[in-house]
């Protein structure tokens, strides 16, 4: 497990916002996957969509963990590129509030969420595009987060704007034309 903390951050030249983003990675993937790349893709979309804390973990699993994992949560038994688990649903803020002790409640508040990347299936999916790996699962990256802040592509209208968001985040890394791609269902 890679930890990029906020002293990690500032030493990595990065402002020393308050973000934590835990990054684990399958023993399998351990040697092909930077976890430091994908944690600053996570921190430039938190920073790019103006989050000043929060804290996300990031785990690199095999097809087959992906896929209990969307049969378990979504219903779907088939692996994906990437899935996110949001901390907070935005759908519920009429929800009543816990009664927590308040720092339990701020840890809760900070946790923004958990990513799991499909390595497998990314390797084939960058190969498919004529993608770099890297810039392929920094792309992953970057749409889990923004899923986790409450972004999707269930109209055109939000796709178009995820996609846009996804672009301004990935051209700091140098990435262009990756949210330009149309899947095949």
């Amino acid at each position: 497990m890679s930890d990029l903390s906020p002293d990690s951050l500032s030493s990595a030249g990065l402002p020393a916002a308050s973000y934590t983003v835990n990054v684990d990675i399958d023993d399998d993937y351990a040697a092909l996957v930077s976890a430091g790349d994908l944690a600053a893709a996570v921190v430039a979309t938190l920073r790019h969509q103006q989050v000043d804390a929060g804290e996300v973990t990031l785990v690199v699993a095999g097809d087959d963990e992906v896929r209990q994992l969307n049969r378990d949560y979504r219903g779907i038994d088939a692996v994906t590129d990437v899935l996110s688990f949001a901390a907070h649903d935005t759908a519920d803020a009429d929800a009543p509030a816990l009664a927590l002790p308040p720092e339990l409640a701020a840890e809760l508040d900070a946790h923004l969420g958990d990513i799991v990347i499909a390595y497998p299936y990314a390797a084939r999916q960058a190969a498919h595009y004529g993608a770099a790996l890297a810039a392929e699962l920094r792309l992953l990256a970057v749409h889990g987060t923004l899923h986790l802040l409450g972004f999707d592509h269930d109209t055109p209208q939000a796709e178009a704007a995820m996609w846009a968001a996804q672009e301004a985040v990935l051209a700091e890394f140098g990435d262009r034309g990756l949210s330009l791609r149309r899947y095949e269902e």
